[in-house]
C-alpha cells in the first residue's frame, strides 16, 4: 500500500493579483491575453457624454471602457491558480478599487509612456496599502521608449520597484510580466518575514520590561551582622 499524501488530489493554492493603471492603458487587453478562461468583462460603450471626462487623445480607437472590473484565471501549475482582476481606469470608478484589490498579493500597474502622469493615482493607492507592485510599460505603437531610469525618476519610484517593458496584446510577454510580478511578491514577502523575525527578540525584550537582575544571596554571616547592627541601634546588648 502506498503511503504519504497523494498530491494529485490536493486542492491547488489560489492567489489574487491586480492589473491596474489609468484610462486606456491596456488592462482589459492584458487580462484577456493571459486568462485561460473567457475573461469576465464589465464594459460599456463610450459615448459623447464622456468626451469631457475621459481623455481619449492617444486611444481614439477605443470604443468601450471598463465600468467595474475584468476577471481572468491562470493555472500556473498543479499547485497554484492565479485569479487576475483588472480595475477600472477612470477616477469616477475609483470607489470600487478597495473591494477589487482586497486580499491581493500584488499588483501590476500598466503605464502608457505618452501619459505617465495618469499612473500616479495607482502608485499612491498601492504604496499607501503596502501592496507590492511592479510597473509595466505597455508598448503602444508610436509611444516613446524612455530610458527606465528616467521613468523611475519621473515616477519617484524606489529602486526596489521593478520596471519592465511588456505588450498587453502578446500572451507570452504578458505571462512573462506576471512571472516577474510573482517573483517580486515573493522577494518582498520574504524580506518582510526576515525583518519580523529579526525584530521579534527585541520586541519580546521590550515587552518583558527592564532586564531582571538575580536576587542577592543572603548568607548567615550577613544575617548575623545585620542583627547585631540592628541591636546596637536600638541599644539592646
Amino acid at each position: 500500500m502506498a503511503s504519504g499524501t497523494d498530491n494529485s488530489t490536493a486542492r491547488p493554492v489560489s492567489a489574487k493579483v491586480v492589473i491596474s493603471g489609468g484610462f486606456g492603458v491596456g488592462k482589459t487587453t492584458f487580462v484577456s491575453a493571459v486568462s485561460e478562461i473567457a475573461p469576465l468583462r464589465t464594459e460599456a460603450k463610450m459615448t459623447s457624454a464622456a468626451s469631457g471626462v475621459d481623455d481619449a487623445t492617444f486611444v481614439q480607437q477605443k470604443t468601450s471602457t471598463t465600468v467595474a472590473m475584468d476577471f481572468g484565471k491562470i493555472t500556473v501549475d498543479q499547485g497554484l491558480v492565479l485569479y487576475v482582476f483588472g480595475t477600472p481606469g477612470q477616477d469616477r470608478f475609483g470607489f470600487m478599487w478597495n473591494d477589487i484589490t482586497a486580499g491581493a498579493l500584488g499588483a501590476l500597474i500598466l503605464v502608457d509612456t505618452r501619459r505617465l502622469d495618469e499612473c500616479f493615482n495607482a502608485i499612491d493607492f498601492f504604496e499607501q496599502r503596502g501592496v507590492p507592485f511592479i510597473i509595466g510599460l505597455n508598448q503602444f505603437d508610436g509611444a516613446p521608449a524612455h530610458d527606465v531610469n528616467d521613468i523611475r525618476e519621473a515616477l519617484d519610484l524606489a529602486s526596489s520597484v521593478p520596471i519592465v517593458r511588456t505588450d498587453a496584446r502578446n500572451a507570452d510577454e504578458a505571462l512573462d510580466t506576471l512571472v516577474q510580478l510573482l517573483s517580486h511578491i515573493l522577494t518582498t514577502l520574504s524580506a518582510k518575514a526576515a525583518e519580523e523575525m529579526a525584530a521579534a527578540p527585541q520586541a519580546a525584550a521590550v515587552a518583558a520590561g527592564p532586564e531582571q537582575r538575580p536576587a542577592p544571596v543572603v548568607t548567615n554571616d550577613m544575617r548575623s551582622a545585620a542583627m547585631s547592627a540592628l541591636a546596637a541601634e536600638r541599644g539592646v546588648s
